[in-house]
């Protein structure tokens, strides 16, 4: 795996200017990013609406 990743910055480097390999990698960070972010989202909902559920459980009951 490490080196497929090293051997396709090779080629990166052959085919692209720096200024362009920097903006793929900070595009592709924003990427990762976006990514977590979205997952904290899901893991947060999940959480809410669990709680939402319990505290309708606990009100119906009463």
């Amino acid at each position: 795996m490490r080196t497929t990743l090293w051997a396709l910055e090779g080629l990166e480097h052959l085919f692209f200017g720096n200024g362009q390999r920097v903006a793929r990698r900070n595009a592709w960070t924003a990427v990762l990013e976006d990514r977590r972010r979205a997952r904290a989202r899901h893991e947060a909902e999940t959480v809410l609406n669990a709680a939402a559920d319990r505290r309708t459980l606990l009100t119906s009951r009463g």
